[in-house]
């Protein structure tokens, strides 16, 4: 799908983006998340500082993906989060979210990248894998994944 165009998301992208990510989470099997989110919970989340881009065809979100420091993690690592909407897989969009949030990350100064995946998660662990990223911890039933800047 070529007309995807990938944006940073703004806080008003948020009430659609928490749309998306419900679906996702009602469905389960590929998130940590249990608990519906709203609107708000993600400004919150978008204003501590991540950074967070958009994939979106006519006006259409179809994912989306942040990165952020965590306390868990060193410096010089971000965690990122990678979100599709359903029905969406398999058109580019993880692709082109990763293409910039990759550059972003850089510009920011990390020098690697660090996805967690709930061992189960065979579409996640697929996706990060062919991105590049490397296993290398396996924290409470989950698989922490690298992928060096």
């Amino acid at each position: 799908m070529s007309g995807i165009h990938i944006r940073r998301a703004r806080p008003f992208d948020a009430g659609a983006m928490a749309s998306l990510l419900n679906a996702i989470i009602e469905k389960g099997g590929t998130t940590a998340l249990t608990d519906p989110v709203t609107g708000d919970v993600l400004r919150d989340w978008m204003a501590r500082g991540d950074i967070w881009h958009l994939a979106e065809l006519d006006g259409e979100i179809l994912g989306f993906q942040w990165i952020g420091a965590r306390a868990t993690l060193p410096d010089e690592a971000c965690d990122i989060a990678t979100f599709v909407a359903l029905g969406k897989h398999g058109l580019g969009v993880g692709s082109k979210l990763f293409e910039a949030t990759k550059k972003a990350a850089k510009t920011a100064g990390f020098s690697w990248i660090n996805a967690t995946i709930m061992a189960h998660n065979e579409g996640g662990l697929a996706y990060y894998g062919s991105r590049g990223f490397e296993t290398w911890a396996h924290p409470d039933g989950r698989i922490a994944k690298r992928y060096d800047l």
